[in-house]
This record gives C-alpha cells, structure tokens and sequence, in this order.
C-alpha cells in the first residue's frame, strides 16, 4: 500500500498531496483538462520524491561539494553552493523549496498553465504566464497568521519562488528572527537564503535566549552539536534593532549578488524591508497563498 495520499481539497480546485513529513497544497489554473493533466504529472512525480531523497540522506545532510545523483537532491546542492565556501549550510537548507520546485516542474511539463503554485509548507514555487499575476499573502510569525502584507507578483518580475524561515518554525534555526520571508528566482534559492538571514538575525551569547545542541532535539538531523534556538525572552529596543541590523546586512549583501531579490525580517514585532516586491498591494486583502514560517530544514 503506497503512503502517499492525494486528494482534492474541499475547495475542488486544489490539490493535497502528503507523504511523510512532506506536505503539499497546489494550485493551477488553465482550460481545465490542461489542469487535469498537470495534477496528475504533479502526483505521479510526487510518489517518488520522498523514497529519492532518503536514498541520499547522509551526503545530503553534510557539508559537501560532492553532487548528489537525484534530480531534487541535485536542486537542493545547487541552492545551497554558492553559500557553502562562507557560512555553515547543507543541501538540507532547501529541501523544501527544491520540492516544490521539482513538482511544479512537472506539471509546467504536463501542460499549459496559465498560473500555477505548488507550496510546501510555506515555501512556494509558482509559475506566471505573461500578462498574469498572483497575490502572496505574509505573516510575520505562525502563531499569528494575520496577514500583514501582500505582495503581488507579476508575470515579468524575476521571482517565481518564496520561501520563510526562523526559530517558530517547526524546522531548527541558528538566530532568533520570528521569520524572515525572501522572494528568489526559484523556491530552492529561496529557502536556502532564507535560511541563513534568519540565522543572521542574532544576539550571540545574549542570556535572554535559549538555545539547545540540534543533536539533542532529534540525534538524525544535519546540524549535530550546533545550538539551536529554543526560546528568545524580553530583548530591549536597541537590542532588536542590533539583530535585524545584522540580518539586514547579510541580505542585502545576497541582494547585491543576485541571490535574491526582497526578504523582510521580523523580530518582536519589528519588521525590516529589503529590496522591492514585498509589501506591494493592501495588507487588508487575503493573499492567495500564504507564506509561512514552517517551510524547509534551517541549518
């Protein structure tokens, strides 16, 4: 008996696809055989992901410049390269984004599409056809799902993936931002630089923090005796500031070198804006799909 579950949602036009800990919702519009078909690439190419990825575990979960063989393993070691000279990261980074990435690859393949999104627990990719656009909605932490902007993509902007990461997510986080969501070219590169401006945002050794040794939390993960962040208490203005100053820095400098093209950095309920396209359109209006922190594996 396969594991893998898929079934329209109760709105008829999306479809849920789950298989382990990988949880999908995806979208499409088009002529509706065109859909049809798309649904079906995304499920069949869906059934084999989990089985692929687990074959390569071990390298995928070290610091390596060795390219794995599986087409979403190769997805994940290309996000996280450019990267891997400079700070800690593994290709488990974008484990979540390449996902994505890969199912909405099969389905552009299958058919037609005039929009389509495939999101994985928060980090989207999405496909535009020219003249179309699509609405993002943002949250700045999980536990507090109201929409606090939107951004509204275009068919000729260069992002066609969105990622969110910090330490509320259910994924480990080196710093303490509540959540820092990017917009990239692709949804791999999203995560993966997600993942590492959450961890910019930080106040090393600061005592109103708790952090706990990764390998303590789940012995299998890729981040062993690193100290992960458990909890972040009261912090002081100027202390908040410092924190997202340093996040600020570090994406900018990802900016600046064509790795992404926006993020905004929360912490304590203070919001910092980088670069354009986050924030475009009314914080009011129910996005179409919702960023959220909870997408990919932070290292």
């Amino acid at each position: 008996m396969s594991r893998m579950q898929a079934g329209l949602l109760p709105d008829g036009r999306r479809l849920h696809l789950h298989d382990g800990p990988i949880d999908l919702i995806i979208g499409a519009d088009g002529e509706a055989e065109a859909v049809a078909r798309a649904y079906d690439a995304a499920e069949r190419r869906f059934a084999t992901v989990l089985d692929e990825l687990c074959g390569e575990l071990p390298l995928l979960r070290r610091e390596s410049d060795r390219e794995p063989s599986g087409i979403v393993a190769r997805r994940m070691w290309a996000a996280t390269l450019p990267f891997a000279a400079e700070v800690f990261i593994t290709p488990m980074a974008a484990v979540a984004g390449s996902v994505a990435e890969e199912v909405l690859a099969a389905m552009c393949a299958a058919a037609p599409l005039d929009r389509a999104f495939v999101n994985n627990g928060g980090d989207i990719a999405i496909h535009l056809a020219s003249g179309m656009t699509y609405d993002i909605g943002l949250v700045s932490r999980p536990d507090q799902p109201a929409l606090f902007a939107t951004a509204q993509l275009l068919a000729e902007d260069p992002v066609r993936g969105i990622a969110t990461s910090g330490w509320r997510g259910r994924s480990f986080s080196l710093g303490i931002a509540d959540a820092v969501t990017v917009l990239a070219a692709r949804a791999s590169l999203a995560d993966a630089a997600a993942t590492l401006i959450a961890n910019a945002v930080d106040l090393p050794g600061h005592p109103a923090v708790t952090r706990v040794a990764a390998r303590d939390i789940q012995p299998d993960n890729d981040l062993g005796a690193r100290p992960v962040t458990r909890g972040v208490g009261s912090l002081q203005p100027n202390e908040i500031a410092a924190a997202l100053a340093a996040g600020v820095a570090f994406a900018e400098r990802l900016m600046a070198e064509g790795h992404i093209v926006a993020a905004a950095l929360h912490l304590a309920g203070e919001t910092r804006m980088v670069g354009q396209g986050l924030g475009r359109g009314d914080a009011g209006r129910q996005g179409e799909e919702v960023s959220r922190i909870g997408g990919g594996n932070p290292s």
